[in-house]
């Protein structure tokens, strides 16, 4: 049985079908909520219940706690209509609405280690083929046995030529396969691309850029469409690693830096006496709060492991007046396993 779920305020309305959820429903009928991991982990996608009752799926507890979900709160890549709602939630604009979400073979052209545990993967789609996305937006491989892994896009829209993923070994199975067996020539299949995590072009406020490990790769997309769309907002980029060797394309950050397009600020959290690191120390998000103790006139774009986008949410908006509505986010999360 069907029914339909009608967003407020905008009134805006859409049908979601038996055993869809209310996410992938807006999607399919070209309404974009924000969205993130779609596995019920990141809570981008999180709204509230205004009347209706749904099946709110499988989620983690950081993504929604349980007195959220007696506030009246859902996810709503999880959550599935049990009778016609209404909900309010955070609406996209135009900018992502006409981007066609595709399944494409790609071959991999080009496979360089970066550093010990990070591999950046090129990507050559068919010579009939282009793909449409926005700066900052994943794609999903799709792996064998119906398993997917999701990873950032790390070109701008405008250099597609190839298709750039930046990979962490994180000792899996598919972290084995790329760093042991995969080799250039190899094809493999994507879907996407996905998400709402993208530059608001339509703002004049000063930009900055939080990123984690290898959530440099869609602020990498993000600067260098920034660069040639001649946007001339400030940038300022914070880049947080654990040592020095875990910042895998310094020199790029530092060649933008010194051409002026943006300020760049790397931060170690462990970095040893026997590195002689001269530059800044501990958690990224507190060296982003010690330079910008005001955070009001700003909008932010963090990405990276769950804990530092967490907390750079929770800190910039309580302690430096971000408003909620100008943090934008992408964390690097599993797939929920359990919960709700």
């Amino acid at each position: 049985m069907s029914h339909t779920v009608t967003i407020q305020p905008s009134g805006h309305q859409f049908t979601v079908n038996e055993g869809e959820t209310v996410l992938a429903a807006a999607l399919r009928e070209g309404i974009v909520i924000a969205y993130g991991c779609r596995h019920g982990v990141c809570g981008t996608c999180k709204g509230r219940l205004l009347e209706g009752d749904v099946d709110y799926g499988v989620y983690q507890e950081q993504a929604m706690s349980e007195a959220e979900k007696r506030a009246g709160m859902a996810l709503f890549c999880q959550a599935k209509p049990l009778a016609d709602l209404e909900i309010q939630c955070r609406e996209i604009g135009a900018a992502v609405k006409g981007i066609q979400i595709k399944i494409l073979p790609v071959r991999v052209v080009k496979m360089q280690r970066a550093a010990p545990d990070v591999m950046l993967l090129d990507l050559k789609l068919p010579a009939n083929e282009r793909l449409h996305y926005l700066a900052g937006q994943y794609l999903d491989l799709l792996l064998k046995g119906g398993t997917r892994r999701s990873f950032s896009m790390a070109n701008a829209p405008h250099d597609d030529g190839v298709l750039q993923l930046h990979l962490r070994d994180y000792g899996g199975p598919f972290s084995q396969h790329v760093f042991g067996v995969m080799k250039e020539k190899d094809i493999i299949r994507f879907e996407g691309p996905f998400g709402t995590f993208f530059l608001r072009e339509d703002s004049a406020k000063p930009i900055v850029l939080v990123a984690s490990g290898t959530g440099f790769a869609p602020i990498k997309a993000m600067v260098e469409h920034a660069q040639n769309a001649g946007i001339a907002r400030p940038v300022t980029l914070y880049w947080g690693c654990r040592v020095r060797s875990d910042l895998y394309m310094n020199e790029l950050a530092e060649s933008w830096h010194r051409a002026g397009r943006l300020r760049y600020v790397p931060v170690l959290s462990d970095a040893p006496e026997s590195n002689h690191w001269t530059g800044r120390t501990g958690f990224v998000h507190r060296a982003v709060m010690e330079d910008f103790p005001d955070l009001s006139g700003h909008q932010v774009y963090a990405c990276g492991a769950p804990v530092m986008v967490d907390a750079a949410h929770r800190d910039f908006t309580s302690k430096c007046g971000l408003p909620d509505e100008e943090f934008f986010s992408d964390s690097f999360t599993p797939a929920a396993t359990a919960s709700g």
